[in-house]
């Protein structure tokens, strides 16, 4: 059994398995806050913390994330174990590396679609090392929620990507990876956020 936040939402319409990034695990200040707006609005956040993530919080001690394979191994089991609850209609999703795990796993598992909040197409600054070869072929929706300037993919090279057209990409104006804007740009981070929760919240309405 694992252990989860579960940020409950008044006649839920769907459910959200939503995971962490690669160095900040469940309860950071952007998974809670993206979890408030998302139960706010009628979607029951479930937020887990990866292997490698328990055990920074156990011993302190920084480590390296799992490999793929594990993370997708503890995903596939929180999805089984969330299948237990309330029947609700059920997505995936994550931040950065959640989220690109959220794709990996979402043809094969039993949820609807995904929801990708930052997706690390390539490293930052290679930007010829694409992580997209899955999302060619995507059958199932797909909703990635992007920052114009994300270093792990901006607008002008995401848009230039062939992804399937199963595949929805949102765009948060100067947005970085966490999709925050510069103050100088006259855009205003809590109004992102709320802008990529409604986004989500119309996606998820779309394809329960």
């Amino acid at each position: 059994m694992s252990d989860y936040l579960v940020t409950p939402a008044q006649n839920p319409l769907a459910r959200l398995i939503f995971a962490h990034g690669a160095g900040a695990g469940m309860d950071s200040p952007f998974m809670q806050q993206m979890a408030d707006l998302l139960g706010e609005r009628g979607i029951e956040v479930v937020r887990f913390n990866f292997p490698y993530m328990q055990t920074i919080a156990e011993t302190g001690k920084r480590r390296p994330p799992d490999r793929m394979p594990r993370l997708l191994e503890h995903f596939q089991q929180v999805i089984s174990e969330m299948a237990q609850r309330q029947p609700l209609a059920t997505f995936v999703g994550g931040k950065s590396m959640g989220g690109r795990a959220a794709t990996l796993l979402v043809e094969q598992a039993d949820v609807k679609g995904a929801v990708v909040m930052g997706y690390p197409f390539h490293p930052p600054g290679k930007p010829e090392k694409l992580r997209t070869e899955h999302l060619v072929s995507l059958s199932k929706p797909l909703l990635v929620l992007q920052g114009e300037r994300d270093t792990f993919g901006r607008r002008e090279e995401v848009q230039q990507y062939p992804l399937a057209s199963s595949i929805e990409t949102h765009f948060l104006a100067d947005g970085d990876h966490s999709l925050k804007p510069r103050k100088a740009s006259g855009f205003d981070y809590t109004q992102h956020l709320a802008e990529a929760a409604d986004r989500a919240v119309h996606f998820m309405e779309q394809h329960r």
